[in-house]
């Protein structure tokens, strides 16, 4: 703590070096400081104590024993004698989003999960995402935005014929699974019946599943695009408030060319690319451990570092988060302790982590973010 005594009984000296240690403090999810990020709501330095309460943007139950380690170790040297009264909590603000669009009833921010093209794990991705973020104690909503393939009411094991109940015969009520309310065309049309739609159709039933659904006071609405940048995306960017943005890729060449598309897409649109998730990163051989890039190595991070956005994480080639899906319980359900089901949740908190930071006019933030530990 350069400039302060540790052992100096002064409140304002030892209230510096309190904020100068938390400003070493730098949790994964963030990607930079406490001091950077905002955290620091009261700070109150008495003769004998020093009341410190921090309040995080994002989710983080799981995190608060973490959290209190790493702020006591960082600010236990400078108390000089005093005793520390250190209280953690989080509530998640509504943010930014393009062209400054009024909120979706009931919902405070809307995070688009998209890819440039099919295959690679994206709505797989959405999936245990949301429920990733549930299991962090916030409440947490999926609209199911592939119109003509919905495929979230078979991921979340709803039974087949689910509907939603109706509410002064204009309003749904999402059925729930997992903790997790969902809105999908899967509800409104039979397994068997293919949705023959042209574009503005289509596009007009995503913006009706949007606005006329009665999502109750989530705080992350999770949508799941079909893949490409077409006439839904296009609706989303125009008509629905949006957050932020994630982009799922594999490593391989084709896919990150059209990984690209989409973010390009997302920045001309004004909306923020919170990050990259990359899939079948690598493939580990059940038999022998034996570790292969199979669809190639690095190029999520690469991607992320082009458009100065994060690596959210990287998942691996595994036949069980497949498997588990297809049953109805995604990854973050069915083996929560499993080293998939870790990445998956690391990812989800980079990802609401670094929309904690949007809006805060730092820059520094941001680079920081980026810059931060990814594995």
């Amino acid at each position: 703590m350069s400039g302060i005594d540790p052992s100096s009984n002064d409140q304002s000296s030892v209230d510096h070096a309190i904020r100068q240690a938390l400003a070493q403090v730098v949790p994964d999810a963030l990607g930079c400081d406490l001091i950077s990020a905002g955290v620091v709501h009261a700070l109150t330095v008495t003769e004998d104590s020093a009341n410190l309460t921090l309040r995080f943007g994002y989710p983080m139950d799981s995190l608060r024993p973490l959290y209190q380690r790493m702020v006591e170790q960082a600010v236990s040297p400078v108390l000089a004698g005093r005793r520390l009264a250190l209280t953690l909590d989080w509530q998640v603000s509504a943010h930014r989003t393009q062209n400054q669009m009024a909120a979706l009833p009931g919902v405070r921010n809307v995070i688009a999960v998209a890819s440039g093209k099919g295959g690679v794990g994206k709505s797989t991705t959405a999936v245990n995402l949301a429920l990733a973020l549930a299991a962090e104690g916030a409440a947490v909503g999926m609209l199911d935005a592939d119109v003509f393939g919905p495929s979230l009411p078979l991921m979340l094991g709803l039974p087949e014929g689910t509907r939603p109940e109706t509410r002064e015969q204009k309003y749904f009520l999402p059925p729930k699974a997992h903790g997790i309310e969902v809105m999908s065309m899967g509800f409104l049309v039979d397994d068997s019946t293919p949705v023959v739609w042209r574009g503005p159709k289509a596009s007009g039933a995503l913006q009706q599943l949007a606005t006329q659904t009665r999502w109750s006071n989530l705080d992350y609405l999770i949508v799941d695009l079909p893949p490409g940048t077409g006439d839904i995306q296009l609706t989303l960017a125009q008509r629905i408030p949006v957050a932020g943005a994630v982009v799922v890729t594999t490593p391989q060449k084709v896919a990150l060319l059209d990984a690209r598309k989409g973010i390009e897409m997302f920045r001309k649109v004004g909306i923020s690319v919170l990050g990259i998730v990359e899939n079948m990163a690598v493939h580990v051989c059940s038999e022998c451990g034996h570790e292969e890039h199979v669809f190639g190595e690095g190029g999520g991070a690469r991607l992320a570092e082009q458009y100065q956005t994060r690596l959210l994480g990287s998942l691996p080639l595994a036949a069980a988060i497949q498997q588990q899906a297809d049953g109805g319980m995604p990854t973050v359900v069915a083996s929560p302790d499993s080293p998939a089901a870790q990445l998956y949740i690391s990812a989800a908190r980079r990802l609401v982590g670094r929309l904690s930071l949007q809006g805060k006019g730092q820059q520094s933030i941001v680079r920081m973010a980026m810059d931060g530990p990814t594995h």
